[in-house]
């Protein structure tokens, strides 16, 4: 499924109208009967008061015409309006004017205390309010209404997002509507789909309002949503990726095992783990299907510089190659990983401290002829662009298709949905994982879980989609059974199995429904 930014949706309602005909009215009737279906099928309707709280713009539009299907399905619907009638436009103005004639109550919103009362006997709100398209803080009366919704504890379904969250990023504008179910129109937003703004939606619809499926499918919409890949069985030695960990120093003992712990638990295989001497006793284990490459150590502890020509010649006999932890602390090897990264003629990954490296090397990942992987969280993002977080969250997708273009690298950017960018400019959204799946050690265990699906024999393109659903899976399954909110990098690793066993054995249902996450009417 397409997911699309504001403007492109609003270039779509464009295109629908003027290149099919499908005039506003239709798109906007569409629209409004297909939040009554959820709220029919999910709520009920007769016998029910429903509050349809409604702003000036054709969201509140949709507002109107759900509150009139309300009505003649037997609810009560009460409008309330968030400013003057006089300021609807178009199809929400007709739609205006046929529930003005029938007998719905309409009143304008001129505090909160007007609204209290109403919604706290009701028994659904509707919330129209601000749509897709905000971009300032909310303030004033309209942050009053949201906060007394939230307080209010009704059930509560949003038109196209709850209110309050910017469509073209996920963020909460200062405050936002807290929904039980959202019905999104033509595609998902970007803030329907990544956090904050996707744990806000509540369950979460998405209707075409009659878009045929040339026009949501086109090919110029870049993001989507991320779907894994069938795992393969399990080959035999010779028959499937050989990868090559290169991590570990001094002091960074439990990023190498989680490493090498969720590759093994994931279904990697037959791999080689190159650290340095002192490192390898803390991660070894009796598993065969690793074989450690001790290293000399800097006087630091680190990987040192006289360890080249081995890694080199190792890495020739592999399939793909990972740079990860403890490698950035001393010049000497940082120095090493920009020359492996220039030489190494495999497909090579960076996580952790390498991107630190990386960053300051960027011409050599242009340069690469085998394909390149960049995972990182928003600060060492932050370092291979040279732009502070702020910046990077405010035009996240733009930064990430621009930087994958332009390093001819796939680029994750680690998250509670995470964003996977490619050199053509597709992203692709990842469905599974949550909030608390964002603790210390879980980038490694990301980083186990895509190379575990590259050893199993996808493609480097398919195995980080796949990984990242894997590694988010786990991390759901973890949530479900965890007693608290607390969930570590070693609970992941213990539920990876269980994730794989799930997802082979229910992946099409899982999928079928976008990991439970997003629904059609």
């Amino acid at each position: 499924m397409k997911v699309s930014r504001v403007q492109e949706m609003r270039n779509l309602d464009k295109c629908a109208i003027e290149d099919y005909g499908i005039v506003g009215d239709i798109l906007m009737e569409n629209a409004g009967q297909a939040a009554y279906f959820v709220i029919l099928d999910q709520i009920g309707i007769k016998g029910k008061d429903f509050i349809i709280l409604c702003g000036s713009g054709n969201n509140g539009g949709d507002g109107l015409v759900a509150a009139r299907k309300i009505h003649s399905q037997g609810g009560t619907a009460r409008v309330f309006l968030m400013s003057d009638e006089g300021k609807f436009k178009g199809s929400a103005r007709k739609n205006f004017e046929i529930v003005s004639k029938l007998p719905i109550e309409v009143r304008k919103v001129e505090d909160r205390e007007t609204l209290r009362s109403y919604i706290m006997n009701c028994d659904v709100i509707v919330d129209a309010i601000l749509g897709t398209g905000i971009t300032r803080e909310v303030k004033g009366k309209y942050r009053d209404i949201i906060n007394l919704i939230n307080k209010s504890k009704k059930l509560t379904v949003s038109i196209d997002i709850p209110s309050g969250i910017n469509g073209d990023t996920g963020k909460i504008m200062g405050v936002a509507v807290r929904a039980d179910y959202t019905i999104t129109y033509g595609l998902p937003k970007i803030g329907n789909v990544i956090y904050p703004g996707f744990e806000y939606c509540g369950k979460l619809y998405v209707t075409h309002i009659s878009f045929p499926p040339e026009l949501y499918n086109k090919p110029e919409l870049k993001i989507e949503i991320g779907i894994p890949s069938p795992l393969p069985k399990n080959g035999h030695k010779g028959d499937i990726g050989k990868v090559l960990f290169i991590a570990g120093a001094k002091g960074y003992h439990e990023s190498p095992y989680y490493l090498v712990s969720s590759f093994l638990k994931a279904g990697g295989d037959y791999s080689r783990f190159a650290a340095p001497r002192s490192v390898i006793p803390f991660i070894a284990n009796e598993d065969k299907k690793i074989a450690f490459v001790h290293l000399t150590e800097t006087k630091s502890g680190s990987i040192a510089m006289q360890n080249k020509d081995q890694l080199l010649e190792i890495a020739e006999q592999m399939d793909l190659v990972v740079i990860g932890s403890g490698v950035s602390l001393n010049k000497e090897t940082q120095e090493l990983v920009r020359i492996l990264a220039e030489e190494i003629e495999r497909p090579l990954l960076f996580y952790n401290d390498s991107i630190t490296v990386i960053s300051k090397n960027i011409e050599v990942i242009r340069s690469r002829a085998e394909p390149t992987v960049l995972i990182a969280n928003l600060g060492e993002m932050s370092s291979i662009v040279s732009k502070d977080t702020a910046e990077i969250e405010e035009t996240i997708i733009d930064i990430l298709q621009e930087m994958a273009k332009t390093l001819d690298s796939i680029i994750v950017l680690k998250a509670a949905h995470s964003l996977i960018s490619y050199p053509d400019k597709t992203v692709r959204i990842n469905m599974s994982g949550n909030p608390d799946m964002i603790t210390e050690g879980s980038g490694d265990v990301l980083v186990g879980c895509i190379a575990a699906m590259f050893g199993l024999g996808l493609s480097i393109e398919e195995a980080v989609v796949t990984g990242v659903f894997i590694h988010g899976l786990s991390a759901d399954i973890t949530a479900e059974n965890k007693e608290t909110d607390e969930i570590t990098a070693q609970n992941i690793i213990d539920y990876l199995p269980i994730a794989l066993k799930r997802y082979r054995e229910r992946g099409n249902e899982i999928l079928n429904h976008f990991y439970h996450s997003i629904y059609y009417v």
